[in-house]
């Protein structure tokens, strides 16, 4: 079953508890935090986590794009983040941070820039609660989304298999219902979507149909035979 995250990167800042309740039939809501320096953008950090997980039901997924996550990631789980990602790049101990996150009460997340390969982290993924491939450069939203990351989520999805792992593999950037049954093809199965989603005229309908639109791709995907 397809996981949809939408982003509120590409929500209303000044309504972020509204926007946060107008996609309550998605799995998690999916938190951007950016720092300025391990990419060029800045947007949230630990308070508007803490004031959003007292506004929404949803679980919080926080996507830290940000330097030093060794010290900062264990913050985003004690202000009430449901999973934490760190991106590797931006690690110095991968295996460390996740065994905290996880004995901190989180799921432990893992993310790749469009640039860093999967093989060299094989023998981490034991470690995760779930995987990010970045579609696009991380830093902004709207972006389009990277075909030629298709072939790193079919040779991911291949090493959770081979490993026989419950490791959920999500895919972030351009994702729509234009590209969400590609992803799901080539074996994600948890979806962020920004714009997708909020620049739809009814957010939980969009929802709803990139959902639809993930589960059947799903169905018929040779990876999930057996699933």
């Amino acid at each position: 079953m397809a996981q949809i995250n939408p982003s509120i990167l590409s929500a209303d800042f000044a309504r972020l508890a509204e926007e946060a309740q107008a996609v309550e039939g998605a799995d998690w809501l999916h938190v951007d935090v950016m720092d300025n320096h391990f990419v060029p953008n800045l947007t949230l950090g630990v308070p508007i986590v803490e004031s959003l997980s007292r506004a929404t039901s949803t679980p919080l997924d926080c996507h830290l794009m940000i330097e030093d996550a060794d010290r900062w990631a264990p913050q985003y789980v004690e202000a009430g983040a449901g999973s934490v990602t760190f991106h590797v790049e931006a690690a110095a101990a991968p295996v460390r941070l996740a065994r905290e996150i996880r004995a901190k009460g989180a799921r432990a997340s893992m993310a790749l820039k469009p640039a860093t390969p999967i093989e060299p982290y094989e023998d981490l993924l034991p470690e995760l609660d779930m995987l990010l491939i970045m579609t696009v450069e991380p830093g902004f939203g709207g972006q389009s989304f990277l075909d030629i990351m298709l072939p790193k989520i079919r040779r991911t999805r291949e090493l959770i298999s081979r490993h026989g792992l419950e490791l959920w593999l999500q895919v972030d950037g351009g994702v729509s219902e234009s590209t969400i049954e590609r992803c799901a093809e080539a074996g994600a199965d948890v979806f962020v979507a920004g714009s997708a989603v909020y620049g739809a005229k009814d957010p939980a309908e969009a929802v709803r149909a990139l959902r639809a639109k993930a589960d059947g791709a799903i169905a018929s995907a040779a990876w999930a035979c057996g699933h």
